[in-house]
């Protein structure tokens, strides 16, 4: 099988898609892809992403390729764990707070700094629509975000999200009770788990 049919199935394997840096990982060089992509079998997506002609970007794959850092949060977040029906208009993510923002807010990424231990606290991977994995935060880390006022998410989008968190088999109270006092937010959601149940 040459380099080139090789790559495609790696693609085939992965949705559709593929990086430069699972390229070189398996082995094979940089201008394989460029080769691929000039004879119409895959095309370049964004900086280091590339899928097969038959399948739709995913754009939450593109974006974390490009800011290898970032980690999906707030309203993005909800929408990766299933807790809003709301697609996201534009990106949510966080980074390091030492990260250079300039580029991701050029992309019309709604980003933010983050200091340590805030930023690590609660990454997981979840499944795009596409069905490819991205690093987001957790239900539990993000349904606590989302109780502080300084990000500004919208009541309704909050109750709702606490409403499907709370319907859950797989809920962690505890986990979100532990996050709630490191984020300062203890009180805001006590009041929303009495209330639902």
């Amino acid at each position: 099988m040459s380099n080139g049919n090789q790559i495609l199935e790696l693609a085939k394997q992965n949705n559709g898609v593929i990086t430069s840096a699972m390229v070189v990982d398996a082995g094979f060089s940089r201008g394989s892809l460029k080769y691929l992509v000039d004879s119409g079998l895959l095309e370049r997506s964004s900086r280091g992403v590339y899928n097969l002609p038959e399948t739709w970007e995913d754009e939450f794959v593109s974006t974390q390729t490009r800011y290898k850092r970032g980690v999906y949060s707030l309203d993005t977040a909800l929408f990766l764990c299933d807790l809003t029906d709301r697609t996201p208009i534009r990106l949510n993510m966080a980074f390091p707070a030492t990260y250079n923002l300039t580029n991701p807010k050029q992309d019309g990424i709604l980003c933010r700094g983050s200091q340590e231990p805030y930023y690590s606290l609660g990454i997981t991977e979840k499944t795009t629509p596409g069905g490819n994995k991205v690093k987001c935060y957790s239900a539990e880390r993000t349904l606590c975000d989302i109780l502080k006022p300084a990000n500004h998410v919208d009541v309704q989008v909050v109750t709702n999200a606490f409403k499907q968190y709370i319907a859950r088999k797989e809920k962690n109270i505890p986990l979100l009770s532990e996050y709630a006092v490191i984020l300062h937010v203890e009180k805001k959601l006590r009041a929303y788990l009495e209330v639902l149940l």
